[in-house]
């Protein structure tokens, strides 16, 4: 059998987790502080932890979902937005770095506590590269750099050690 291949009782775990994992980024993407041109969420923090302890696949297909319903209008971004044209807008980048950032995060799981904070903050920090490359298009690159990367990073470590200590208590 392919190892790629899911039996039907994991399918359908693996969509209900995916389903799951979608309503709480919706969830997290309410919690917001309007900075301009990117809204502070705790996007990030459900990213982290949705791949951290769903593990890589789960991590992926729920960040697709959410991104999916999105796209299809349902007001799952911040400030209660959808559609085509919020993957269009400024912070097009840094949703769609929710891919990378859920797959890295997914190889924390099971690892020690040097290798879980590194591999956290390393996707933490990756969801800035197409995030910051995408705003610089609209801001330009010293605006997006400061406004899109700078202004989180105090917030990108707490939440990154919010994370960390999240999944060392789930694993007691």
């Amino acid at each position: 059998m392919n190892d790629l291949a899911l039996s039907p009782p994991r399918a359908l775990r693996l969509a209900g987790a995916a389903l799951l994992g979608s309503a709480i980024l919706a969830a997290s993407a309410q919690v917001s502080l309007p900075f301009w041109p990117v809204p502070a969420t705790l996007q990030s923090l459900a990213v982290l932890l949705l791949g951290a302890i769903g593990g890589a696949p789960v991590g992926l297909a729920a960040v697709g979902l959410y991104l999916l319903e999105g796209a299809l209008g349902l007001p799952v971004f911040a400030g209660g937005t959808g559609g085509p044209a919020v993957l269009a807008g400024p912070t097009a980048g840094y949703l769609l770095g929710f891919l990378p950032a859920a797959w890295i995060a997914g190889q924390a799981a099971g690892r020690g506590l040097a290798a879980q904070a590194a591999l956290l903050l390393a996707a933490h920090l990756v969801l800035f590269i197409p995030g910051v490359a995408w705003l610089a298009g609209f801001t330009g690159l010293e605006k997006a750099w400061m406004a899109g990367f700078l202004l989180f990073v105090p917030g990108t470590l707490v939440k990154t050690g919010l994370a960390l200590a999240l999944l060392r208590a789930l694993k007691r």
